[in-house]
């Protein structure tokens, strides 16, 4: 193998990807497998994970997909005693819900949606797959994070307050498991345009304002996430646990 092989190839690892169907999830997905890592897609739409597949299969890369409604904590804990996920040497958690009402106007229904994909899902993954990465002695928990995992702005509400939690859980993942091999870190992206994040650029001129916010000058793309996941999967990041980590254009510095 190459120094580079040695750094980074996923080659013989297994992953799994939530939120694998569309946006960041997909585009993280891609790259894990591009990178020779065998890919289990978890998403909602069972065309656009097919879909996801195919692409992905057609750069050689093992894959396969599952669709699941992590809303409902049946299907979640069904995914979790999966053996894609117990075999998972990677683990991403992605899938998001989005609802930002006025946190005064939260109805229980969206609490319970966000609290429900946002959290209890990244928890119950990373609870089943830990501790068998540990056994294993290699394990990499990757934690899609937010702007409002770490500050409160544009209507944050109860996704915020998930958002946060979810860094936490990295950081208490990392203590669980560092020490037998298993790293677990939160990326916190910039603005990006996806499907979930549709709404928020329907104000116009609101999309120009957050490209401006950035330092780069451009609003991110799924494609922006490529290099740290691959890194963060990798035997690389090693020494790198615990960590929030910023892929934003400079957004949260600007």
């Amino acid at each position: 193998m190459s120094y580079l092989e040695e750094l980074f190839s996923l080659a013989g690892r297994r992953a799994v990807v939530t939120g694998a169907s569309s946006g960041i999830g997909r585009a993280l997905a891609g790259a894990l497998g591009r990178a020779g890592a065998e890919v289990h897609l978890v998403g909602r739409d069972r065309a656009r994970l097919a879909a996801a597949a195919e692409e992905i299969a057609a750069v050689g890369a093992a894959t396969s997909w599952v669709s699941v409604d992590l809303r409902e904590v049946a299907g979640t804990r069904e995914l979790a005693a999966s053996r894609p996920v117990l075999e998972a040497d990677v683990l991403v958690n992605c899938a998001g819900v989005n609802h930002r009402p006025p946190l005064e106007q939260t109805t229980d229904l969206e609490y319970a949606e966000l609290e429900a994909v946002n959290l209890r899902a990244p928890y119950l993954l990373g609870q089943a797959a830990g501790p068998r990465m540990a056994a294993r002695g290699y394990g990499r928990i990757i934690n899609i994070g937010s702007q409002q995992s770490w500050s409160a702005f544009g209507n944050s509400g109860v996704y915020g307050m998930t958002k946060a939690a979810l860094a936490g859980l990295s950081r208490s993942q990392a203590e669980a498991w560092s020490a037998s091999g298993v790293t677990a870190n939160t990326v916190i992206p910039g603005f990006v345009v996806t499907p979930m994040t549709l709404a928020t650029i329907a104000e116009p001129g609101r999309e120009q304002a957050l490209a401006a916010r950035s330092m780069i000058g451009r609003n991110g793309q799924p494609e922006d996430f490529a290099g740290v996941v691959v890194f963060l999967a990798s035997a690389a990041s090693a020494y790198l646990t615990g960590q929030t980590i910023a892929v934003d254009g400079g957004f949260s510095v600007h």
